[in-house]
Parts: C-alpha cells; structure tokens; sequence
C-alpha cells in the first residue's frame, strides 16, 4: 500500500501502519464504533431471541469478496447469515434503504463461501438486523429484527 509523506510523518514508526486515524482522538465516536455498537446491539438481541452466535464479521478471502456480520444458528438448526445496518437518522431511507442489490449479491456471496465447509448445507435465511437511532439519540435506539429479508437468487 503507499502512502503519502504526511501520512507516514503521522505513524509513531513511520511505516504507514498506524491503529487510529491521525484524525481520530481517543474517546471519539466514529462510524466503526457505532457499527461495533450496533452489531453488539444486535447480537445481543438474537441471542436472547434463542440464536446462537457461530461467527462474528466472516470475510472472504480476497478484494471484492464479501462479509457477513453474524452467522447465527436458529433453534431449528437453520443457518442465519445476519447483516446489520445502522443509522442515526431516517433522512436518507434509514438503515433498511442501505441494502440494495449489490450489498445482497455480497451477502450472497459471502454465505456460499462460508458454506462450502459443509458436506450437505443446513438449511438457511437471510436475516436483517436495523439499528435506528445513535447512542444519544433522544428517543433512544430501536432494534427491528427482519426474519428472511431477502433470498439468494
């Protein structure tokens, strides 16, 4: 990966490698936390619904591949890959207007990969999570849990 002068001057070791932003302060509310917050959120809600958590953040391997948030497992056996979405405000949709094709397509994907360590696949859903709300929202967060959101084509 390259970077830029500016860049490598704001690395303790001058590597480019840096665990922060160089913008980012300690404490600070980015979009990564409240992603982590909203999938802690989530997966706490499921396991208390009776879903037992697999894997958190499955990758596939490679550049353009895909991710699932949570790969759970239904009291019934059933495999349920889990994307959650948050957001602080409906101006733009909401959390459930960011899932479009390409965003399934991903999910799809990522879900055939991970299922490829199966003899014979279980049976399986996709399922979405939505996070409404931040964590100083004034009306608080809501959770809408959507059971079998979508198919794989």
């Amino acid at each position: 990966m390259w970077f830029s002068r500016k860049q490598l001057a704001k690395t303790p070791t001058g590597s480019g490698a840096s665990t922060a932003s160089a913008d980012t302060q300690p404490g600070q509310i980015t979009t990564k936390r409240l992603g982590d917050a909203a999938e802690s959120l989530a997966r706490d809600h499921l396991v208390r619904a009776g879903l037992t958590l697999l894997q958190a953040n499955y990758r596939t391997p490679g550049r353009g591949g895909g991710e699932v948030d949570l790969i759970m497992r239904a009291p019934d056996g059933t495999l349920v890959f889990v994307e959650v979405r948050q957001r602080t405000g409906s101006s733009h949709g909401g959390a459930g207007a960011s899932i479009g094709a390409v965003k399934q397509r991903r999910l799809v994907f990522a879900a055939r990969h991970y299922l490829m360590r199966f003899a014979t696949p279980p049976p399986c859903r996709f399922d979405v999570v939505l996070v409404q709300g931040g964590l100083d929202t004034p009306g608080g967060t809501t959770i809408e849990w959507l059971r079998g959101a979508f198919e794989a084509d």
